[in-house]
């Protein structure tokens, strides 16, 4: 099993607009699929996600339904905006671009 590792600061927003970009999903299965995704390498819990989930609801890049899920409990189902579309793709160029920068000063320092 892969060590878990804290999130950079200001990027899990672009891993829940990433895994949302796949389709829509409740909070438990935005955590579960980020972990998958990492290979149980991320574990986000409720304190992170939740305040993340809302804020970017706040700018309109995703929205959310209150739906029963397979298990017949009530979740909110979040789901990627047009909005949230954009602001992805600003968010994955911006890290490509500076983990580039990172990796060339590692390298040449």
């Amino acid at each position: 099993m892969a060590e878990k590792s804290e999130l950079l600061p200001g990027t899990l927003d672009m891993l829940i607009l990433r895994v949302l970009a796949r389709g829509e999903l409740h909070g438990w299965g935005i955590t579960q699929r980020l972990e998958q995704l990492s290979q149980s390498a991320l574990r986000v819990d409720e304190g992170s996600l939740y305040p993340s989930l809302y804020r970017m609801e706040d700018k309109g890049w995703i929205e959310a339904e209150w739906r029963q899920t397979e298990n017949k409990r009530r979740a909110k189902y979040y789901s990627l905006t047009r909005a949230g579309r954009k602001q992805l793709e600003k968010e994955r160029e911006l890290w490509e671009r500076m983990s580039a920068i990172i990796t060339t000063v590692l390298q040449t320092a």
